[in-house]
Order: C-alpha cells, then structure tokens, then sequence
C-alpha cells in the first residue's frame, strides 16, 4: 500500500470508532474520520465470532488487497477501519470487494471515475 499505512494501536482503533462516521452493509461495517495527514491509515478487525484463525486472516488478506488494489480511488487524509461482520466469513474475493467499495461510495470517499475495473 504506497499511499497508506496500517492503524495497530488499540487507542487509534477507538478514537476512531468514538469520533468517526460509520456506514454499514451486510458484509462489513467502515468508520472514517479525517485524520489530517497527507495518506490514510488503514485498520482492519475481524471477531473471534467469524471464524477461526484461519477464516480470520483470509478475510483481512482479502479486504487489505481490495484496498491496495484500488487505492489510487481513495481520497486522502483519512483514517479508515473496517469490521468484518459475521455474514462475511465464507464470501469470495469479489463480494469483499464490491462491499468495501460501496461502503468507500456511500462514505464519498472514492473517485469512481478515476479508475476502471480491476
């Protein structure tokens, strides 16, 4: 990811979810709040209660190429953490996709024209 960094620390994940806008669809659940820099930092969290270890960190391999892949779409400045909720665990790379992109629409926070379809 050129343009972004990982958020890690627990305390940024709840400034994050304290302060931030939240929009949701059946799949996952994205906060943003402005964080005044010049590239966004990503967050990703996956319960227990989706699955195990292994379910777990395919579905955060799958959300975090979906955003690497569409970056250059994303505005800048943001802090971003998306929820995998519990529907998400047997989904394939396109559902994952289409849903991080249209919470990113509903947000406002992508560019649709200055991409095509990867």
């Amino acid at each position: 990811m050129k343009f972004s960094e990982s958020l890690k620390k627990n305390s940024d994940f709840q400034k994050v979810y304290r302060n931030g806008v939240s929009k949701a669809n059946r799949y996952l659940v994205m906060y943003i709040m402005e964080n005044g820099a010049s590239l966004n930092r990503v967050g990703i969290s996956v319960s227990k209660k989706v699955g195990n270890s292994v379910v777990r960190h395919r579905l955060t391999r799958l959300i975090r190429e979906s955003y690497r892949l569409h970056e250059d779409m994303f505005h800048s400045g943001l802090d971003i953490v998306i929820v995998v909720r519990n529907r998400a665990g047997d989904k394939n790379y396109h559902e994952i996709k289409d849903a991080l992109l249209h919470l990113a629409n509903l947000h406002g926070i992508i560019d649709l024209e200055s991409n095509g379809k990867k």
